[in-house]
């Protein structure tokens, strides 16, 4: 293959992909209540923590006021459950004979993953930014300065785009919406919950404390936290790296080789 069919190639790659994102936003715009739902959710999460929640934690010490400690965590934790939704799309599509429909097209075949993942990435940077909003509202400040604040929601819309490559994997293994809803979130919430999203990692028995340090969602959330309330970074930032580095080395090849054998 000569230099320039490849470059023609990679720009038919290119124009697949997004085509495919267009119509999976598309999609949000024609079902806004799609999008409306998915940001119910986290806004809940943060009010019922802050309000119900929030002073007994504030008693257990997590050094700022708990609205500026929580939303990073719940912003992780919402792009992280946005993810989920890249599984359960791609089950809906499978479940309808979609992406027969797509295979038997001369398209390329990383277009249907790729558009998938990138939607809901694009997606979760609007929930980030009305979360942050929404946090504004209740008394949160970013303490660093803009471009901290935009490194800290870019790391995040990134975490959860590796995580979509995990949802990917899980939508088209099962096929089936309900069970890519239930096989998407059953090993979210442990991940979720021990981690220091809502509580300081210290606070939890030592064997639990052991796993929690070194989860993927912890070292996001402390990373994120420390760009967003001038915490020092330490090992956090190079972890997470590695995590979503390791993710994307197992779950895009995995997800890919799911679909082409996918009839």
């Amino acid at each position: 293959m000569s230099l320039h069919e490849a470059k023609q190639g990679m720009l038919w790659t290119l124009s697949d992909i997004a085509t495919l994102t267009r119509r999976n936003l598309l999609r949000y715009i024609r079902m806004p209540q799609l999008l409306i739902f998915s940001t119910i959710q986290p806004v809940m999460f943060l009010l019922l923590f802050t309000y119900v929640f929030g002073g007994a934690i504030q008693m257990a010490g997590v050094g700022v006021n708990y609205i500026n400690y929580l939303l990073p965590g719940v912003i992780v934790q919402t792009v992280i459950f946005g993810a989920m939704q890249t599984g359960i799309g791609l089950a809906d599509d499978l479940s309808k004979g979609l992406i027969d429909r797509f295979r038997s097209l001369p398209m390329a075949r990383s277009a249907v993953l790729a558009g998938r993942t990138i939607s809901d990435m694009i997606r979760n940077v609007f929930v980030v930014l009305l979360m942050s909003g929404v946090g504004f509202l209740i008394g949160f400040r970013f303490h660093q300065s803009l471009w901290d604040a935009l490194a800290a929601i870019g790391l995040t819309v990134l975490f959860g785009f590796v995580f979509s490559w995990i949802s990917a994997s899980i939508g088209i293994a099962v096929r089936s919406v309900e069970t890519a809803q239930v096989a998407g979130f059953i090993w979210v919430f442990p991940l979720v919950f021990a981690s220091s999203i809502f509580v300081p990692v210290k606070t939890m028995p030592g064997w639990l404390q052991a796993f929690a340090n070194v989860s993927p969602i912890t070292v996001t959330v402390n990373s994120v936290r420390a760009l967003v309330l001038g915490f020092p970074l330490g090992s956090d930032l190079w972890q997470m790296c590695l995590w979503m580095i390791g993710i994307l080395a197992v779950f895009v090849p995995l997800a890919i080789y799911q679909y082409r054998k996918t009839s």
